[in-house]
């Protein structure tokens, strides 16, 4: 942890936009302190209060103090120089996102897929289940899933990713020596064992303030290649991060709902208004990205599961030898599955009729 790249953050008058721009003029955060009055005076002008505050180091000692207790709740930090920072906060149209995180865990932030799950705290039970579905669904693509930690569908995400074992990362509203809600300890717990993180741009000690949470959601979106909205009404927490998303060029998502139904009004509008991709399963997120549609093949092996228990144990005999061996003659099938030829015979032709297993040149048999 650098003092100096905390202390940076501590500067009264500073925000992440401006600190940015400081930074491409002056890149080494100790050579600020170690300024000038009249070299500070040029790169703040009449900012008195910036000036003094870099002057008295005051920011840098309160930095200072404050690294044995991030030690004492194994919080470290990540600044926007950093090679484990996360690339996509950097990225063009991200101005206004955290130059420095306070993080718990050691999750990769820079996965090569990442997608937040969002939508309303008071949430039914078709948008827990559809939550869990769709992350199981994504757990051939091992996607970095993102959330807030919240009750409802924020929930409902990171609980189905620590069950299906996929990296999870909350991001929270208040200092990182604290869990809120009080009652999601245990999962907060559940996301570090499992490899996930907790992530913060708040100081330790920061306590729960209302404000701090639509501010947290701009780093939900920002993380996230695509946000999904699961159950949303008009207004809330959950269109705030689909609009953050749309602002930083992210792709949204909608799973739609019922007609009239409040807790559906949020993802149909954001639908009905193009802010929002309709969304029913995984396959569809993985076909708009244009990513390998893991979900397509994952589905495509259970239907062959499917197909396979329906076959008789002759046919699943064949099937399996060719599967273990992929190209065999039909002598070669004879001789290790121990059948006769003649039931051999009638059995590939069985499932050549099935369309299950093709003849080649040479009387080799392959599954289709």
């Amino acid at each position: 942890m650098n003092p100096y790249h905390i202390a940076l953050t501590l500067i009264p008058g500073l925000g992440n936009k401006t600190i940015r721009q400081l930074l491409a003029l002056c890149p080494n955060a100790e050579e600020l302190f170690a300024m000038s009055r009249p070299q500070l005076r040029e790169l703040f002008g009449n900012h008195n209060g910036i000036i003094d505050a870099v002057e008295s180091k005051t920011p840098l000692a309160q930095a200072e103090q404050a690294i044995p207790l991030m030690e004492k709740h194994g919080v470290d930090t990540l600044f926007c120089t950093d090679s484990d920072y996360p690339r996509r906060l950097n990225e063009a149209g991200c101005e206004d996102t955290p130059v420095l995180l306070y993080r718990r865990g050691k999750c990769n932030l820079n996965a090569q897929h990442s997608v937040a799950l969002v939508g309303s705290r008071k949430c039914t039970d078709y948008g827990r289940s559809t939550t869990a579905r769709l992350v199981h669904e994504m757990e051939t693509d091992k996607t970095l899933i993102v959330s807030g930690l919240a009750y409802g569908i924020d929930t409902a995400a990171h609980t189905a990713a620590v069950e299906n074992g996929l990296p999870t990362v909350a991001v929270l509203g208040h200092g990182l020596d604290i869990v809120y809600p009080y009652q999601n300890r245990r999962l907060a717990d559940s996301i570090l064992e499992r490899g996930g993180a907790l992530l913060s741009e708040y100081p330790l000690l920061t306590g729960i303030n209302a404000a701090y949470f639509p501010a947290r959601n701009r780093i939900v979106a920002a993380l996230s290649d695509a946000t999904i909205v699961v159950e949303a009404a008009e207004r809330g927490g959950a269109l705030i991060t689909a609009n953050m998303a749309n602002s930083y060029h992210r792709e949204v998502f909608a799973v739609p709902g019922r007609l009239g139904d409040p807790l559906s009004e949020g993802c149909n509008n954001l639908i009905i208004n193009n802010k929002a991709i309709m969304i029913r399963n995984a396959g569809d997120l993985f076909y708009q990205m244009g990513w390998k549609n893991t979900f397509d093949r994952q589905r495509q092996k259970e239907e062959q599961l499917s197909l396979f228990a329906s076959l008789n144990s002759n046919e699943q005999a064949v099937v399996q030898l060719l599967t273990d061996n992929r190209e065999m003659t039909l002598d070669e099938i004879v001789a290790k599955s121990g059948m006769a030829l003649p039931k051999i015979a009638s059995t590939m032709m069985d499932l050549e009729l099935k369309n299950i297993v093709r003849c080649l040149p040479g009387r080799l048999y392959k599954l289709n």
